[in-house]
Parts: structure tokens; C-alpha cells; sequence
């Protein structure tokens, strides 16, 4: 009898532990999506010391990068897609590559060069346009989502981009901005700080067809410079 029984427990105890293993990946958090890995990612960059230089360096290609400690605007976009596994660089050099015409002719290039394309606020701006969306710009706070993307131009010369947030302003009505307008990688209260040029969306979810043709953001700029 004893020898029937002890059997039957363990089948029992046997069943309950894959019941309890179920009901556990039943209830286990799911996995971080894109969005809120790209955000995390855009936070930790204000954890890094960058010294504000847009010199013209050489750079390994594909996933190349300045030196960390030194590095604009843009490069804080750079990185944080970096982080989750796209990278700009190629990205951009590639499209670059087979639709040259499509993008600004500001800086007297006859190609594109991956030393610097990528690291020009005008260039990301077709880029986001052809390969993203490309939102109109808004007066209404609400309309900027967590992961978004945002130009601006300051004093009317300066392009600018950030990375929207999932934190809000202390009065609750702005969506936070990740950037580096000077001071490093700061998360600052700016999304209506400067006139918004742009407003963009990124990433698996969002990515469409390159586009024949873009918009020809075709203010002079000043050659080397990769984000004016």
C-alpha cells in the first residue's frame, strides 16, 4: 500500500510545480518594448560627462563614434539608438548612398561621407522623414510621445534636436527632453524653450519605405560642423 502511495505523491507534487511554473510565466512582466528601451537608453546618457565639440574626426565605419567624453546634439541621438541596436551611422550613410539628391545640399559635399553625415541635425531630419514619420510640428504638449523626436532652431541658426520622455515638468503639462545643447546630456524642461522645426518618430514600429524624395532643408551651414 505504502509503496502505491508514494508514487501518486510525487505525480501530484510533480503537476503542481508545472501548474505553479505556468501560472508564474502567466503573470511574469512582459519584456521591455523598443520605445521604453530607447528611453532608458536616452537617460543614461545624462550620466555621462561630454565636453561639447564638433570638430570633424575621423571615424570607424560602421559603429563608429567620437570619443565619449567629447560630442554634440546629435551624438546624443547617436548613442542612445546605438544602445538598443541601430545604428545611425550606417543607417544614414546607406541611404545616403543610393538617394544623395534627396538630402540637404548645405555643406558642399558631391557625396556623402560617414565621418559626418549622420552627425548633422539636417541630415537626421530627411533621414527620420524618408524612413520614419514625420509628425507636424505642435503647439499641444500632448501630442509629443515618450521615444519622439524633436528639432529646433535656436536664434534662428542653430539646429537642435532632443529626445522626448516619459517624465513631465513639475507642473505636469511638458514632456521632459533628453539633449545636449552645451552643457553636456541634460534632462531639461525645453520642448517650447526654442521655435520646433521638427517632430519625429523612430523605430521598429514606425519604420517605412525610404522615400524617392525629401524635403531640402537648404539654409547655409557652414562646412564641418555637424550640427550648424
Amino acid at each position: 500500500m505504502r509503496n502505491a502511495v508514494i508514487p501518486a505523491l510525487l505525480a501530484s507534487l510533480v503537476s503542481l510545480l508545472a501548474l505553479l511554473a505556468m501560472e508564474t510565466q502567466v503573470h511574469a512582466a512582459p519584456p521591455p518594448t523598443f520605445q521604453e528601451r530607447f528611453i532608458a537608453a536616452a537617460h543614461e546618457r545624462t550620466q555621462h560627462s561630454v565636453a561639447y565639440d564638433g570638430r570633424y574626426l575621423r571615424l570607424d565605419y560602421p559603429g563608429g563614434d567620437v570619443p565619449d567624453t567629447l560630442g554634440v546634439c546629435t551624438d546624443v541621438i547617436i548613442r542612445a539608438y546605438r544602445a538598443v541596436g541601430i545604428d545611425l551611422q550606417e543607417a544614414v550613410h546607406e541611404d545616403m548612398r543610393e538617394h544623395f539628391a534627396a538630402y540637404p545640399k548645405i555643406w558642399g559635399l558631391s557625396r556623402p561621407d560617414p565621418n559626418i553625415d549622420h552627425r548633422r541635425v539636417p541630415n537626421l531630419r530627411t533621414f527620420f522623414t524618408r524612413t520614419g514619420l514625420s509628425l507636424p510640428p505642435s503647439n499641444d504638449p500632448d501630442d509629443y510621445l515618450p521615444g519622439d523626436l524633436v528639432t529646433w532652431s535656436i536664434n534662428n541658426t542653430l539646429p537642435h534636436i532632443g529626445i522626448i520622455v516619459e517624465r513631465r515638468s513639475r507642473d505636469r503639462k511638458r514632456p521632459l527632453i533628453v539633449h545636449n545643447v552645451g552643457r553636456g546630456p541634460k534632462l531639461e524642461d525645453v520642448l517650447f524653450a526654442y521655435p520646433v522645426t521638427g517632430h519625429y518618430r523612430f523605430g521598429p514600429e514606425s519604420q517605412q519605405p525610404t522615400l524617392e524624395a525629401a524635403p531640402n532643408h537648404s539654409r547655409p551651414i557652414r562646412t564641418g560642423s555637424p550640427s550648424h
